[in-house]
């Protein structure tokens, strides 16, 4: 008698443990077919958000890292990192307008197979000044790149795999993949328009879409499985309501698939010092039924840092109890210093 109980609480446990398994697998394939890569702090990652924003700043070089950890208290973490490069350039013949070229890698890990998403574009863009004062910015870019999709098939357990009461790895698995990794070129398109209002204030948008090739992302060399083309949709706009205190209104609204993600948010700028361009800001996001997002960021000079937490606010609770991701990131922005040459004689001082 003790003998078949303990028997049924191990089929039990083994039904169980393939039912988490397989729960996890149907939730990385979700994923996977569902979203990209996204940062809460998309600001903080602006050329996967938008190729137009290539070259889209004061200043001539800009390099970012991102990072983001999320769902580490699950056995399904998620980690992603990103680094970018992006300048500005002109030819002798242009008079306003100028060229934005870029560098993105991102590496994305997802899961108990090590799920692993390594992605690395180039980036260029045509930034035209539609009026005199450069008031009013329009800018096109285009992303061309190769992404690469691999994951660990011995991290992976099936049902096969038990005998009796005993688990082998070495017993056949019953499953038959064609490759474990997969490569193909990637291609998005997007534009944007910038439109200083006055000083501190200003509004932002841009459109994008990305994938839209719709390239083939299979495991079984199965053609009709691709990956869904996503529209991407930014708004930023910022006005000073202080004499040192601005506020900052975003939102980001992409579509990919059956899928959609809203992140509207607000932030506080708050103005430290002038003279080195120093300030803090404070700010709450909230991605739609997903997690509500607390941010904090701080600018001196060229130097933009930011941080923010995400409260896990979906029915995943019941596993993270409300923890989300955490995540930073870091823009520095180069700016040459143009040498002073007087267009006269200057006497020296003791004549």
């Amino acid at each position: 008698m003790i003998k078949k109980l303990s028997d049924i609480f191990f089929c039990l446990f083994k039904l169980r443990k393939s039912f988490f398994r397989t729960t996890l697998l149907l939730l990385q394939v979700t994923f996977l077919y569902g979203q990209d890569i996204h940062f809460s702090q998309y600001n903080g990652s602006i050329l996967n958000a938008n190729p137009a924003f290539t070259g889209l700043f004061d200043g001539d070089y800009r390099v970012n890292a991102i990072y983001r950890s999320q769902w580490s208290s699950v056995p399904v973490p998620y980690r992603t990192i990103s680094f970018a490069a992006d300048g500005r350039f002109k030819t002798k013949k242009m008079k306003s307008d100028c060229f934005g070229i870029g560098i993105v890698f991102n590496n994305d890990k997802a899961g108990d197979t090590y799920y692993n998403t390594n992605q690395l574009y180039l980036s260029g863009s045509y930034i035209h000044k539609v009026n005199k004062d450069s008031t009013l910015l329009w800018t096109t870019g285009l992303t061309a790149g190769i992404s690469n999709s691999a994951f660990n098939y011995n991290r992976m357990t099936f049902d096969d795999q038990y005998q009796g009461n005993s688990y082998s790895s070495s017993n056949n698995t019953g499953e038959n993949f064609a490759k474990n990794a997969t490569t193909f070129g990637d291609f998005n398109i997007g534009t944007a328009l910038q439109y200083a209002i006055k000083q501190r204030a200003f509004v932002q948008y841009g459109i994008s879409y990305h994938h839209f090739t719709s390239p083939t992302l299979t495991f079984q060399n199965n053609t009709s499985i691709r990956l869904d083309a996503k529209l991407n949709n930014y708004v930023c706009f910022q006005y000073p309501i202080a004499p040192k205190i601005d506020i900052v209104a975003e939102l980001l609204y992409s579509h990919q698939g059956k899928y959609n993600e809203i992140v509207p948010g607000t932030q506080l700028r708050f103005l430290l010092d002038q003279k080195t361009n120093q300030s803090a800001s404070v700010g709450l996001y909230y991605r739609t039924s997903d997690a509500v997002i607390a941010r904090v960021g701080y600018q001196i000079k060229t130097l933009t840092a930011g941080i923010s937490y995400d409260v896990n606010t979906s029915k995943f609770n019941a596993a993270t109890s409300h923890k989300g991701a955490i995540e930073f990131y870091v823009t520095y922005i180069f700016k040459k210093v143009i040498p002073f040459v007087p267009k006269t004689r200057v006497c020296p001082i003791y004549m």
